[in-house]
């Protein structure tokens, strides 16, 4: 039989690609050939995994009879469990099937997961498929479940699972990595300047306790904070402040200023102008006001400016609920635009805000950014290009919601403008050539690489209270949505805390490479028959070729 010659295209498939795939195949070695790189770890991640020193386990509840599209979260979900057991041995995992194992609805509920009722089309007969797309990491006697199908408001089911796809890595290190921490990082909430009551913050407070230890901080002296606080704040990896009423003082402010010169990381939420809208609902026309917290000079070392004037939004904005008639003593509500609620949609590619529902903010003033030397500047939410800009003090008055388009006293069009901002750098002391510094032990000038978020508005970690009793955070019963708030502080505690760069996965992108549908249900009956008759025709001429071969040689 003549010799196959090597570097013929037959030869370099039979001793070249063939060996190659056995051995890939044997050694479980895998090759990512995709553009975005969708199949290989971050370093990052390969960082946490390895630091895991304890057994733990991953259990995913994706197994049974679902649609496709789950299908293919359930196979990147396995894939990438697959991979964490190859970086470290320590973390296993399984599929659990919670129909096929009777698990009840509250078992699973009770459990922190919420069902995904999903319809199913079969021989034209319409059914329910009820689905728990969650895992369950146990690591010891402490567990946590997280959603593997992004919770976003506004996309259809396919862009929602490639967004879960995409989040993937990010959703189930970042986790683990909370789970096996050997000691949570803590989190002060600073309770002095006539903040959000408790009630009112309950909700901000359960998510920062999910991953991190999180507690107030009152001044020991009961009046300021004072150098009596400093060793407390020094446990304190970051510190929230949440919209603050009462005016600080300057000696108050060296203490926060050298708090973040020895890297602690800030969080402020402010007001910039005191209007409630219980109280303009009661009275139906307010007079806001400025409120002068005595940090204007203390933002400005951070080229930061909050601006003590309304923001009024015309195109991006959350209704309002209001009583507008009665039939038979029963009063009838009716859902209006409210400009004074603008509403954050992340149009760029940040991690903080990406992929999660539009933010609500409530009566928000602007930033103006300055720009300051090594620090970097990140818009995380502005308004629209049909921005208005109410001077106060002014009038509110619940009238204007009949014409949200028109110009009132004292309002002007405007230029987009910024709500909340994100500051990364070495930030510098405001008090570096100041007398105050002597004030201050062991005093520093400026700090190592360090992370601030300014939002300009005190009501966006504040959670509704109804009847005494707190709702979730980003809950508005009256329409009955879920904005983005609880996801947007969130990840901005996960920024402010990232020491091993994780958030930088939730800016992954998959690119989506869909089959066309209309040809799918055209052409299904030909592909058929061609996938049927394909490797028929194939066996037949392998066959015929052979017995071709086999008469010229002996025939």
């Amino acid at each position: 039989m003549k010799k196959i010659n090597a570097k013929s295209p037959l030869g370099i498939f039979l001793f070249a690609i063939i060996p190659l795939v056995i051995i890939l195949a044997y050694s479980g070695i895998r090759l990512d050939l995709t553009k975005e790189k969708r199949y290989t770890l971050s370093d990052n991640t390969i960082k946490v995994l390895e630091s895991v020193k304890k057994p733990l386990t991953v259990e995913v509840y994706l197994e049974g009879d679902f649609p496709a599209s789950f299908k293919q979260l359930q196979s990147e979900t396995k894939f990438m469990l697959e991979e964490f057991r190859k970086i470290n041995p320590k973390i296993d995992f399984k599929f659990i099937d919670p129909i096929k194992t009777k698990m009840s609805q509250d078992t699973l509920m009770a459990m922190g997961m919420q069902p995904s009722i999903l319809p199913d089309v079969k021989d034209g007969k319409i059914s329910q498929i009820t689905l728990f797309p969650y895992a369950v990491i146990k690591h010891g006697t402490d567990g946590v479940s997280i959603p593997l199908v992004v919770q976003q408001a506004g996309i259809d089911a396919d862009e929602q699972l490639t967004r879960s796809i995409e989040g993937l890595e990010y959703n189930l290190v970042s986790n683990i990595k909370n789970i096996a921490a050997d000691k949570k990082k803590k989190i002060g909430i600073l309770v002095n300047h006539d903040e959000l009551s408790p009630e009112e913050f309950q909700g901000f407070v359960q998510l920062a306790l999910e991953n991190y230890d999180a507690g107030p901080i009152i001044p020991k002296n009961q009046t300021e904070l004072s150098l009596a606080d400093v060793p407390l704040l020094k446990q304190m990896s970051a510190l929230v402040i949440a919209k603050p009423r009462k005016a600080f003082t300057d000696n108050e402010k060296v203490i926060l200023d050298q708090y973040i010169m020895n890297g602690g990381k800030t969080l402020w939420m402010i007001d910039a102008v005191n209007a409630e809208m219980d109280t303009l609902t009661r009275s139906k026309k307010v007079m806001p006001f400025p409120i002068d917290i005595n940090m204007t000079d203390f933002f400005f070392n951070y080229g930061l400016r909050i601006n003590p004037a309304l923001v009024k939004d015309v195109k991006k904005f959350a209704l309002l609920r209001l009583v507008t008639g009665e039939v038979s003593g029963n009063p009838q509500y009716t859902s209006l635009p409210w400009p004074y609620y603008p509403l954050g949609i992340a149009e760029n590619n940040n991690p903080i805000t990406k992929n999660i529902n539009p933010v609500k903010f409530e009566f928000p003033t602007s930033i103006d950014t300055l720009g300051r030397k090594n620090i970097k500047t990140k818009v995380l939410f502005e308004s629209s290009e049909r921005t208005l800009l109410k001077q106060v003090p002014n009038y509110v008055d619940l009238k204007e919601i009949a014409s949200v388009d028109s110009l009132g006293q004292m309002e002007k069009p405007s230029t987009p403008k910024i709500f909340a901002v994100a500051l990364e750098g070495k930030f510098n002391s405001a008090y570096a050539s100041r007398i105050e510094r002597k004030s201050y032990p062991g005093f520093k000038t400026s700090s190592p690489e360090n992370k601030m978020i300014v939002i300009a508005d005190g009501d966006v970690g504040r959670n509704k209270v109804i009847k005494g009793k707190p709702l979730p955070l980003g809950v508005d019963l009256m329409t009955n949505e879920q904005f983005g708030n609880e996801q947007f502080l969130r990840n901005a505690l996960d920024y402010l805390l990232d020491d091993s760069n994780l958030m930088e996965l939730r800016n992954r992108n998959i690119e989506e490479r869909l089959l066309d549908r209309y040809r799918i249900t055209e052409e299904k009956s030909q592909w058929q028959w061609f996938n049927l008759l394909l490797p028929l025709a194939v066996i037949g001429l392998i066959g015929g070729l052979f017995f071709w071969l086999r008469k010229k040689k002996f025939g």
